[in-house]
């Protein structure tokens, strides 16, 4: 068997290198579909997953930098070192609680690794403002995707794989 592999390898075959993604939240991962905003659950900004967040604490999913961040406190935008562009989505139309319980601790063009802290979000706030608490986790360049899988079920923040990937050639 390792000889075929030997000769595959000789005549150009290549073993595509899996990625992964770690969960940004503690909490439990379900998938985008439940999210209750069209624009995530309909896929429209790219495909991932959705954790129903326990604690505040957010940590990046991945080594790569911070692209964007919006000023209500509630978006993350990160290139991971692989050449992903992910976006973290805390809470549904969030954007309305005007920044009232998120701090960053990042900032644009900062480097970051997988289940660094980089942010935090109020959830008991949050709920109690009237808002889902969903965060998306999205990878909107999915043309660079040639396969994707989801890990659903309880996740530690930084810790548990929550998406594998294998990327296309393009």
């Amino acid at each position: 068997m390792f000889d075929f592999l030997k000769s595959s390898l000789k005549r150009g075959f290549k073993i595509k290198d899996k990625g992964f993604i770690v969960s940004p939240q503690t909490g439990r991962i379900t998938t985008v579909r439940e999210i209750p905003d069209e624009v995530f659950s309909e896929r429209i900004l790219g495909d991932g997953i959705a954790v129903i967040p326990k604690e505040n604490i957010i940590v990046s999913p991945v080594n790569g930098e911070i692209m964007q961040l919006a000023d209500a406190g509630h978006v993350y935008c990160i290139k991971s070192d692989d050449g992903l562009d992910i976006l973290i989505h805390v809470g549904v139309d969030t954007i309305g609680m005007k920044g009232r319980g998120f701090k960053y601790f990042v900032k644009v063009g900062q480097k970051v690794k997988a289940g660094e802290p980089i942010g935090e979000a109020d959830i008991n706030l949050i709920e109690q403002s009237g808002y889902s608490t969903y965060t998306a986790v999205l990878i909107t360049n999915m043309d660079v995707i040639e396969n994707m899988e989801y890990v659903l079920g309880d996740a530690q923040a930084g810790k548990t794989s929550v998406i594998s990937y294998t990327k296309s050639n393009n």
